[in-house]
């Protein structure tokens, strides 16, 4: 019973964040699917565009393997951020926004790496070359992975750092659960707002370079900004006075 009573507090957080992100992800899909971002009806006419022209293919047992990939490449992502706080809990690292952007960037990377391979094994060779016939080539395709990773990368290297900077604000006394929660919820605002945005410029039949530009770059700046003021935050809870009475449970519920 003792246990029990010790997991609880973590998973009820857990279950609260998790929430939090699917009434935000609710959101954004409700104002993405009134204001004609997303479609959810099946469209199979000429000139429509990208997004829909990817999922048309995905049907039956392809859709259902295209599920495990997408949800195997978000849990890659997800555990690269929380190992990144956690390694920093244990004072194993240093949080710093460089470190954080480089394993930022390769947990990206990698999580794209098993989306391909899973993806591959779910495609005849004709929807591929199917594919393949509107794609540029190899190398082209390879530097764009690269690029997007590193785009992905700042997110990524951001959440490490707020994850690292809850962390350090329950060190400093403060509720590590409230902080993780509030955390969720403001930078999960900022993230859906922003994601539909760049979606609303990237998935259109003739898309158009400097309005996916803006986005791009409003997505990279905040990403940058969170990553640093993360990292200031940091600083900041370091150099202040730990309460006695506080210090030891805080730097527990860190840990753990």
């Amino acid at each position: 019973m003792n246990d029990t009573k010790a997991m609880a507090r973590p998973f009820l957080t857990l279950y609260a964040m998790g929430l939090v992100i699917a009434i935000l992800a609710r959101i954004g899909l409700t104002v993405a699917g009134g204001t004609g971002v997303l479609a959810f009806d099946y469209i199979s006419a000429s000139g429509v565009p990208i997004l829909d022209v990817i999922c048309s293919i995905l049907t039956g047992s392809a859709f259902v393997a295209f599920l495990f990939a997408a949800g195997l490449a978000l849990v890659v992502s997800t555990a690269g951020a929380v190992l990144y706080g956690a390694l920093a809990a244990r004072g194993d690292a240093r949080p710093r926004p460089a470190t954080a952007f480089l394993w930022g960037w390769a947990t990206a990377l990698t999580a794209i790496v098993c989306l391909v391979v899973v993806v591959l094994g779910i495609l005849s060779a004709v929807q591929v070359g199917s594919m393949s016939s509107k794609l540029p080539g190899l190398p082209v395709i390879v530097l764009g992975v690269i690029a997007f990773a590193a785009f992905l990368g700042t997110l990524l290297g951001a959440a490490s750092m707020v994850v690292c900077a809850c962390v350090a604000r329950a060190r400093a006394g403060h509720s590590l659960a409230v902080g993780l929660i509030v955390a969720c919820a403001a930078c999960g605002a900022v993230v859906m707002v922003l994601t539909v945005g760049t979606f609303s410029a990237l998935n259109v039949a003739a898309v158009s370079l400097p309005a996916l530009g803006g986005w791009a770059a409003a997505d990279l700046v905040v990403n940058v900004i969170l990553l640093f003021g993360s990292a200031a935050l940091i600083r900041r809870q370091e150099g202040a006075p730990v309460p006695k009475a506080s210090a030891k449970p805080a730097a527990a519920g860190a840990a753990g």
